[in-house]
């Protein structure tokens, strides 16, 4: 069974930062695209950020130049740091990779920013 499980969410001010963790054990991690994913409340979900298994990255423009994102394949663990933070932000981000020609996503990690 493919698991992502994410964590590192939370409530932070306006201007400060937070590292989210998507932990995908089993699914030939090294060879995988990931990326990361928000919704927010009554809004679609949208791309935050994507690396590929050679490490090619790319951002949605929202969130260029404060987040950056990241792998270890040791770990099987893909990261999101997000500095910067904005209202704006607040979301949940959920992990995804594609499996077998399935989408498959994490149970998503709640961000607040208060301003």
């Amino acid at each position: 069974q493919v698991q992502l499980v994410e964590s590192g969410g939370g409530l932070v001010q306006a201007g400060g930062s937070l590292r989210l963790s998507c932990k995908a054990p089993g699914i030939l991690f090294s060879i995988r695209t990931m990326a990361w994913y928000r919704q927010a409340p009554g809004k679609q979900r949208e791309l935050v950020a994507g690396i590929t298994s050679v490490g090619s990255t790319n951002y949605a423009d929202s969130v260029k130049g404060r987040f950056t994102i990241s792998r270890d394949n040791a770990k099987s663990t893909v990261y999101l740091q997000m500095n910067s933070l904005k209202p704006e932000d607040t979301a949940v981000y959920y992990c995804n990779t594609d499996v077998g020609g399935l989408p498959r996503w994490g149970q998503g990690a709640q961000v607040t920013v208060s301003s």
